[in-house]
């Protein structure tokens, strides 16, 4: 039986554990979610009620991995063929970065009407000022460490795409074509539109949906 993901098309986190799953060459029962109406199903298996979940083992062992990392984290240690774990120690840094104060102010700038007192512009430049941190890297080569995609490119571009959605006018007029670059390839690639199918919400008793429905080239 294969592994189950509970997942909602535009979360970075559910993406970003699609991505995972992909490069690796697993195939999972995908359910997706409507977070305004999440099945009882996923909240029996993880109370926290956000995606993704992984549920790995079912029956009498029952495995339930509920953190977007950690899923990447299972899906690569099963099979790397792309080679995204061999990231220079530096890719732990940008991840950190990405997944605290960019992703704080993120959603301080994307949702300013859930932060008392916040100034959404304040944030983005926030958030920004992270991204300035790697555009002349990103000007000299396709991916963060080099020609091809790292683990930290898959963990943090899913956000990147997040923030540029939010005003994609203004992110396309700021001066950063190594970082408009980079989200550019991403959106362009095969990956990108491999996990961006679009699926209907996951009700009981429906057929099983297997992902990922397309292979990449």
């Amino acid at each position: 039986m294969r592994p189950i993901l509970y997942s909602f098309r535009r979360c970075p986190y559910a993406m970003r554990a699609r991505l995972a799953i992909a490069s690796a060459g697993l195939e999972v029962e995908l359910r997706e979610v409507v977070l305004r109406d999440k099945p009882q199903e996923m909240l029996a298996a993880s109370p926290k009620g956000t995606v993704p979940v992984l549920i790995t083992e079912t029956g009498v062992m029952t495995g339930v991995i509920e953190e977007s990392r950690e899923i990447m984290d299972w899906a690569l240690a099963q099979n790397d063929p792309e080679g995204l774990c061999d990231m220079p120690r530096e890719g732990e840094e940008w991840i950190a970065q990405i997944e605290g104060p960019f992703k704080a102010a993120l959603d301080r700038y994307k949702y300013e009407t859930r932060y008392e007192g916040v100034e959404p512009l304040a944030e983005r430049e926030a958030a920004a000022g992270i991204l300035r941190q790697v555009d002349s890297q990103l000007r000299e080569r396709l991916w963060l460490y080099g020609d091809r995609p790292s683990f930290a490119d898959l963990a943090t571009i899913t956000f990147v795409r997040q923030f540029a959605m939010v005003d994609r006018v203004w992110f396309d007029q700021e001066d950063w074509p190594g970082v408009q670059g980079w989200l550019a390839r991403f959106l362009a690639s095969e990956r990108f539109a491999q996990i961006m199918l679009k699926y209907e919400k996951w009700q009981p008793g429906d057929d099983p949906v297997v992902f990922p429905a397309i292979s990449l080239n």
